[in-house]
């Protein structure tokens, strides 16, 4: 069977899944409101894994006060994914910076036979097989209150995510939702922040009085600079 072709504005598929935190459908568990960072690991008691989920778990809270909700998936039992966690906070724990949690403050998948993996198209055909069944990659996918897919990023098995990266563009998606702003190269939150070219200047004005219209040799008027709250 073909693998679902998901991409930047498509519905993220309301799965059924068994977490380790209960079992639900995922879009449900969402809500209508709120944001979700959907991320996917290769296999618990792996060491890539491990320090990923420890450091999520540290910084759960930047992204639940962002209203944005964190669920993972990893291909095994959520009994081994209740175990794992005790490694988890071991190495968090060791690493530095302290961790206390007894238990994941996010849910995880239990994903054994690969079908919400295969599902939202995210084997790596790269990868060896594990065991009968192939590799899941480290895949990323934020989704809106509108339930549509806003990014998706595929990391390969061996390769650790950046989540101050992930907060940013974070930000970047919550700063531009329904709004007609964009973001520049390594921006952050606080900086300024980027007029579309489709934008007339009348209404830049309404983002920002004082926009900044940025000379360049062509004398286009497409650089403009707005600062925003």
């Amino acid at each position: 069977m073909a693998q679902p072709v998901l991409r930047l504005g498509t519905k993220f598929p309301n799965l059924p899944v068994k977490t380790t935190k209960g079992d639900f459908n995922v879009l449900e568990w969402k809500g209508k409101d709120s944001w979700m960072l959907f991320f996917s690991h290769p296999a618990d008691f792996t060491p890539v894994c491990t320090t990923e989920i420890g450091t999520l778990a540290k910084i759960n809270e930047e992204f639940s006060n962002r209203d944005v909700k964190l669920i993972g998936l990893s291909c095994d039992s959520v009994e081994d994914h209740n175990n794992w966690a005790k490694d988890i906070f071991a190495f968090a724990d060791k690493k530095g910076g302290g961790c206390s949690l007894k238990e994941l403050p996010f849910p995880l998948i239990g994903d054994q036979d690969r079908s919400v993996a295969k599902a939202l198209g995210m084997i790596d055909a790269s990868e060896p097989n594990s065991g009968s069944l192939p590799l899941t990659c480290r895949a990323v996918f934020i989704v809106g209150p509108d339930d549509l897919i806003k990014l998706f990023l595929y990391y390969p098995a061996s390769t650790g995510r950046n989540f101050d990266e992930l907060i940013r563009v974070t930000d970047s998606l919550l700063l531009t939702y329904n709004k007609k702003l964009a973001t520049p190269a390594d921006w952050k939150k606080g900086d300024k922040v980027m007029i579309p070219a489709g934008v007339s200047d009348e209404d830049a004005k309404k983002v920002d009085p004082n926009f900044e219209k940025v000379s360049v040799p062509s004398n286009k008027n497409y650089l403009r600079m707005a600062n925003v709250k």
